[in-house]
């Protein structure tokens, strides 16, 4: 079986990066270790994503609820982020990525939001590939946020009410739902990631813990997406004629 789409093009895939806390403690090292670990593998996924046919790459670095961590593990986070967003930029720039950040942003350092800034700003001619971060994001909050916010002749349509969803956690525009949504670590969850973009998304889960995580095991999931009928509520192709 080949996948199907109503949208043909670049993929988009989303990643929720678990397990860098479990990783560390495996090997007796503290959890910030992992973290950082789990930045590395960033790096690598970004690299890869293009050559795979990936056109946008959303990524779930810290969720609203994360703000329950312990304080430290919460700042080492942002140091991390910041560290990224200021080392990695002229490297996206060279090789086309175009960074984006998705999220509440009243909430995040000053620093952070300094340096998210600079990135996208850095970054707004990318074409070769989007990479989206998921940032003190939540997607029951984004669609909450949207019904709040919409009038009501815009609710009426789904597209419109999907750019409000966008725009409410400052994702920009809507553009392509996701195709592909992979989760490492072991869970099997959505962890309130990309709720409303992911209706028709496929899942793939491994338990492959996030700093482990390869250029080969992502060329995998998309290969196993590739082998999937998707349908959107359609018949298969081979029964479109039967009543």
């Amino acid at each position: 079986m080949q996948s199907t789409s109503d949208t043909p093009g670049p993929l988009h895939v989303a990643i929720v990066m678990d397990g860098n806390g479990r990783w560390a403690e495996s090997r007796g090292l503290p959890r910030g270790a992992g973290h950082r670990a789990g930045v590395e593998a960033a790096r690598r996924i970004v690299r890869a994503a293009p050559r795979l046919g990936i056109g946008t790459l959303t990524v779930y670095a810290f969720s609203a609820d994360n703000w329950r961590r312990p304080e430290i593990e919460v700042r080492t986070l942002f140091t991390l982020l910041r560290e990224y967003l200021m080392g990695e930029t002229a490297s996206l720039l060279c090789n086309g990525v175009r960074l984006r950040a998705t999220g509440r942003r009243d909430r995040l350092p000053l620093p952070v939001i300094a340096a998210i800034e600079t990135a996208e700003n850095a970054t707004a001619r990318g074409d070769r590939l989007e990479l989206r971060i998921a940032v003190d994001y939540s997607a029951r909050e984004a669609i909450l946020a949207a019904a709040r916010d919409c009038p009501g002749e815009d609710a009426a349509s789904v597209e419109r009410f999907g750019d409000r969803v966008a725009e409410a956690c400052h994702a920009g525009p809507l553009g392509r739902p996701v195709d592909l949504l992979i989760r490492a670590g072991g869970e099997r969850r959505l962890s309130d990631f990309l709720l409303w973009e992911s209706a028709y998304a496929e899942l793939w889960f491994t338990r492959r813990l996030w700093p482990d995580f390869r250029g080969a095991d992502l060329a995998r999931a998309v290969r196993w997406f590739h082998a999937r009928e998707r349908r959107f509520g359609a018949l298969p192709a081979y029964r479109a004629g039967i009543a």
